[in-house]
């Protein structure tokens, strides 16, 4: 019986270790936009490349497994995730209350501003509250009155967003009766028709706005008013995950706790945006 007993628990042994050993060698497809710089982007020869791109792979090695990374366009990231396409999506996507009822997400890895960009000489570059902060959660009355004084100088602004995010969410919600919201497929589109005249401002991240003014073409091109956090704008970016994927999303979350800690996302936020954007605890 003893002798029975030491057998079985040595192929229980062997059962576990080959386990853990094909978990270490899994491989987790990862959806990023490719066209969010500098969170990710498409640089020279097609290769992946920006904060997320890094911060993935650090993430895999951490859950030991095999990371795959593709693009994919922001408009179905989330209904290919769901149709099995990926396994997780690291694309600058903030958590909010809509995208968690059809979404799970890990702890925030990233948080930030969002606020307006115009060119220089433009009425709405003296739009108010520059280098001021305002959170819709923490101080809403703060951030309704930085509101109403934007109004002002945007009544009657074309301003361009990219749609289906939770900078369009904002603008449909706070701003709408003031100003033509024109939607984009990508902050790239926005931009560009910024430079060249076609709409008055723009609506973004700060980190995505800073990256587009460090490029020659936009060197006439301001960030205006205060940074806005809170609300609709989400809780942190994430990795974005199926419901009920609860054993990847504990890995995420302990990986993502590990580069905090360790300092690796402060030193890879600071690469990529020149500020620390390691999320608040």
């Amino acid at each position: 019986m003893k002798l029975f007993k030491a057998f079985g628990l040595g192929l229980l042994a062997s059962a576990l270790a080959i386990g853990g050993a094909a978990a270490q060698g899994k491989t987790v497809k990862i959806a990023t936009e490719g066209a969010y710089a500098p969170w990710n982007f498409t640089g020279a020869g097609g290769k992946l490349e920006g904060f997320e791109i890094d911060l993935a792979n650090d993430l895999c090695a951490r859950m030991k497994v095999k990371c795959e990374i593709v693009a994919q366009d922001w408009d179905g990231i989330i209904p290919a995730l769901n149709a099995k396409k990926y396994d997780a999506i690291m694309a600058g996507m903030n958590i909010t209350d809509k995208r968690l009822e059809v979404i799970d997400f890990s702890r925030p890895y990233a948080s930030g501003l969002h606020g307006f960009a115009t060119m220089k000489g433009s009425a709405i570059a003296k739009l108010a509250g520059l280098g001021q902060r305002a959170n819709l959660d923490k101080d809403a009355a703060g951030a309704q009155t930085m509101i109403d004084e934007w109004k002002t100088l945007l009544k009657g602004k074309t301003v361009g967003v990219q749609g289906s995010t939770v900078n369009s969410a904002f603008l449909e919600k706070y701003l709408k009766d003031v100003i033509t919201i024109r939607e984009y497929k990508t902050t790239e589109q926005h931009d560009l028709d910024l430079a060249a005249g076609r709409v008055d401002a723009i609506f973004a991240a700060h980190s995505s706005l800073k990256a587009t003014l460090d490029q020659p073409e936009f060197k006439n091109m301001m960030i205006t008013g205060g940074g806005m956090s809170g609300g609709v704008l989400g809780r942190g970016v994430a990795v974005g995950l199926r419901k009920g994927e609860t054993e990847l999303r504990g890995q995420f979350d302990a990986a993502i706790q590990d580069a905090i800690k360790d300092g690796t996302i402060q030193k890879l936020t600071q690469k990529w945006f020149t500020v620390d954007m390691s999320p608040q605890s």
